[in-house]
């Protein structure tokens, strides 16, 4: 059985998963203090889990920020580096038949990566992302579990923090923005806002600022399409804040299977690319 092995390092957490005959093979993600430590641990793990040899694996593609701490092969198996964003737009073009769309990484910070047919380059990023999330929520709410943080959000109401067009103005601009259009982000927030509200809105501010960010980035290219991969896609406001941003600005925002290992994917897959 020939395997091929896509890793994504990050600074603590490793994803990792397997592609056999273009078949996504039980991808997993390991949390560790260290890059080095989740990688190797996040291998052993995914080796011994799928019941694999060594010499089942054909070949090991890394990539991501972690992925430069390690310069020798793993395991002795042949390894070699997958550039990070042509990375992102092979793991979101395996899941799609379209040709020319947008792929909007939810990391740490975000990137854009724009996919012309078999051509894929980077178009820009974005320093809000997860790390922006996950620091505010530390200061205004004392925690850094996002699991936490998407929980209480549920019981929250985004209208009760975000200041809405229709607050300041009760008919739909010139420009055809509804009135229940953000018109400032947390701009209704003050020292009694809920905690609940709170981390509504701080999902909400994170998730329709990129957004809006990514159908500027596409501003002059006719593409309506949008493909979300990172962990920020796991949470469940993903759907819905991202939801408001595609009705007004007439596009479209799509969350592939195993959104939040596109990255590891599209690193097993440059693999095929290298090849050609």
């Amino acid at each position: 059985m020939s395997v091929l092995i896509g890793i994504d390092v990050g600074g603590s957490t490793t994803k990792i998963v397997g592609i056999k005959e273009d078949k996504i093979i039980s991808p997993m993600c390991i949390t560790a203090a260290d890059p080095v430590t989740s990688l190797f641990g996040a291998f052993g793990r995914y080796i011994y889990e799928q019941g694999l040899q060594l010499s089942d694996v054909e070949h090991v593609m890394l990539t991501g920020v972690g992925s430069a701490y390690v310069n020798t092969p793993l395991y002795g198996l042949p390894t070699t580096k997958a550039d990070e964003f042509q990375a992102n737009g092979l793991g979101a073009r395996h899941a799609t038949d379209l040709d020319r769309l947008i792929v909007v990484s939810l990391g740490t910070g975000t990137s854009f990566v724009q996919i012309e047919g078999e051509h894929i380059f980077q178009i820009g990023s974005l320093a809000i992302g997860g790390g922006t999330l996950m620091g505010l929520s530390r200061m205004l709410l004392r925690t850094s579990n996002v699991n936490e943080l998407s929980e209480l959000a549920e019981t929250g109401d985004v209208t009760r923090i975000n200041l809405q067009i229709g607050d300041i103005c009760n008919t739909t601009l010139s420009n055809n923005l509804p009135v229940h259009a953000t018109a400032s982000l947390l701009g209704k927030a003050t020292t009694n806002t809920l905690p609940e509200d709170i981390a509504c809105g701080l999902i909400f501010t994170v998730m329709q600022t990129i957004g809006s960010a990514a159908v500027l980035a596409a501003r002059n290219t006719g593409i309506k399409d949008f493909f979300l991969i990172g962990n920020l896609t796991s949470l469940p406001q993903c759907h819905e804040d991202f939801k408001m941003v595609e009705d007004i600005y007439g596009v479209r925002f799509h969350i592939p299977p195993y959104s939040e290992y596109r990255t590891a994917i599209g690193a097993a897959l440059s693999y095929y690319e290298s090849k050609k």
